[in-house]
């Protein structure tokens, strides 16, 4: 069937599509051959596609001839035979010819006009070109498609949040949407070992630390992904590191380390989260507080000399795991020095 509708078509639409197909998969195939992915039966398939295509271009080139000498795709084998009838007498005796008549002489037939030879190979090409790469990229554009992560969740925007008046009165303190800018970053998934997971959900609030009146300013950031849960927050206290990690003694906080980030004082510890159900349909109260999975948490003093106030970082997730303590402190490193008055 498709011979059959290739036939249809005119002499120099067809042949000029034989010569590219014939040429693209012949020297495909040669070249998958010698990669070693065709073996020798993909070199022998390459070679006879080349030779269908020299004796495609042969053709051609016999069709162009016969054009400008006058005749056309279809007198190629008629002017061979000529040639060849001619050869084999070349001794007969060739009659002389009277000229006839100057009024009896026949008017010239008109030629019609045929098309552009070349306009229609360049359209030939020029629509297989085309139909291959669409056929080439398709593959390419459908699993780029497949492969496509959806779009990094963005922050919300804090232009219209009214922050307590204890964030005004404390110098270089930063707001929960400028904590969740500096930690919702392209690369956090990676800075968690989690490199192909993307950020279901970002949120920052600009808070107030717990039984000081709201004059204490508390932001706070949070960033959710499949695997882990961090929490960014900042307290502007007067409490150090050092007298933190005393009071972490007399607390449920255990795997204790102090470290050093960015030249500041900072520790680690484990601790757990909290669980509060709340149910909404009801109008109950909901259940009990409850013990959440284990976190981690790294504490950095506000400044080298720890004069009081400190950020935290805190990784968990509801299987109970967390990253080891390197993911932390490297997180700590890139995220700390991105806020606008650190």
């Amino acid at each position: 069937m498709l011979g059959f509708l290739l036939r249809l078509l005119p002499f120099w639409v067809r042949e000029p599509l034989f010569i590219v197909v014939g040429a693209v998969f012949g020297v495909r195939i040669l070249y998958l051959a010698a990669t070693g992915d065709g073996g020798w039966a993909a070199a022998g398939i390459g070679l006879v596609f080349l030779v269908f295509t020299a004796v495609r271009v042969h053709t051609v080139v016999r069709a162009l001839r016969a054009r400008r000498s006058g005749g056309g795709p279809s007198d190629v084998d008629a002017n061979a035979d000529a040639d060849a009838n001619a050869v084999a007498a070349p001794d007969a005796a060739v009659p002389p010819r009277t000229p006839a008549p100057a009024a009896q002489r026949p008017a010239p037939a008109v030629r019609e006009k045929e098309p552009n030879a070349w306009g229609q190979a360049f359209a030939a090409v020029a629509v297989f070109a085309a139909l291959g790469a669409a056929v080439w990229l398709a593959p390419h554009l459908s699993s780029a498609e497949a492969d496509s992560t959806p779009p990094a969740v963005s922050c919300p925007s804090g232009a219209d949040e009214e922050v307590p008046s204890a964030y005004p009165k404390t110098p270089a303190a930063v707001t929960g949407g400028e904590l969740c800018e500096a930690l919702n970053r392209p690369d956090l998934a990676q800075l968690l070992r989690t490199p192909g997971e993307t950020a279901t959900s970002a949120s920052g609030t600009s808070n107030t630390a717990p039984l000081t009146d709201g004059k204490v300013a508390q932001p706070e950031a949070e960033v959710r992904f499949d695997t882990y849960t961090v929490n960014f927050s900042a307290t502007y206290n007067k409490l150090s590191i050092a007298q933190y990690v005393d009071l972490m003694k007399f607390g449920q906080e255990t795997d204790v380390r102090r470290v050093t980030v960015l030249g500041r004082p900072a520790v680690l510890a484990s601790d757990h989260t909290m669980r509060i159900e709340i149910d909404l349909g009801s109008g109950a109260s909901g259940g009990p507080v409850e013990q959440g999975p284990l976190a981690r948490t790294l504490s950095v003093a506000l400044d080298s000399g720890d004069r009081g106030g400190y950020y935290d970082i805190t990784v968990w997730s509801t299987s109970g795991a967390f990253p080891d303590d390197g993911v932390l402190l490297d997180l700590a490193e890139k995220v700390l020095p991105t806020l606008p008055r650190s």
